[in-house]
């Protein structure tokens, strides 16, 4: 069975930055598209950044772009969501997710994605 785990959320301020990391177990990562995705409470899920497999592309939300950046190291089976100049609004917790089928453009939406971590709580506040 595939699985995921993240790790590296906190509490941080506003302006700060935080690393998520989201480790593949019992699969080649990059066979698939990974996405990151979070849910604040009363919210429904939405879509936050993805890599594409094979070739790495990064997309991302129009509300992350400029701040958020989506890489992924192979040798680890991992991919990482660098956020930087944070803000209370991205205060949610954070999943990463596996695409249903190998070697796809990756897209953001939940639909498009079977696996996932149990995700990792992201706070910003003062």
């Amino acid at each position: 069975q595939l699985q995921l785990v993240e790790s590296g959320g906190g509490l941080v301020q506003p302006g700060g930055s935080l690393r998520l990391s989201c480790a593949a177990s019992r699969f080649t990562l990059d066979s698939y598209g990974i996405g990151w995705f979070r849910q604040a409470p009363g919210k429904e899920r939405e879509g936050v950044s993805c890599i594409s497999s094979p070739d790495g592309r990064p997309y991302y939300a129009d509300s992350v772009k400029d701040r958020f950046t989506i890489s992924r190291d192979n040798a680890k089976n991992t991919v990482y969501l660098q956020m930087n100049s944070l803000k209370p609004e991205d205060t949610a917790v954070y999943y990463c997710a596996a695409m249903r089928e190998l070697f796809r453009r990756c897209v953001l939406s939940v639909d498009n994605y079977h696996t996932w971590g149990q995700g990792t709580q992201v706070t910003v506040s003062s």
